[in-house]
């Protein structure tokens, strides 16, 4: 994204990484393929030169750290063969929408 506001690019890049780990922690393939997501996203603007484009995508950024953050709790497999989801604070108001049991299955391999 330019020149410009390296830092708050970095910072912005910084925030979403926090957020996915704190989300998908423990999970080494929502890591690696969270990352991987990220940076491919902040690479396809990296030559963003417009100051309103940059600060859209600053706007774009924050609001997908916040989501991250705010909106996706992980689902995780318990000894007894189900699911368990585990809301923290940080979801409060949020509303829960769990997935089917095959989509759970899928994901797990």
């Amino acid at each position: 994204m330019g020149g410009r506001g390296a830092g708050e690019v970095l910072s912005a890049y910084r925030a979403i990484l926090r957020a996915t780990r704190k989300t998908f922690e423990g999970d080494k393939m929502m890591l690696r393929e969270s990352a991987a997501e990220v940076r491919k996203k902040f690479d396809e603007n990296r030559r963003v030169t417009s100051e309103a484009e940059i600060q859209r995508l600053l706007g774009e950024a924050c609001e997908a750290s916040h989501f991250i953050s705010n909106m996706i709790v992980q689902a995780k497999l318990n000894d007894r063969g189900g699911y368990e989801v585990k809301p923290g604070k940080d979801h409060a108001g949020a509303t829960l929408e769990i997935p089917s049991e095959e989509i759970l299955k899928h994901s797990a391999q």
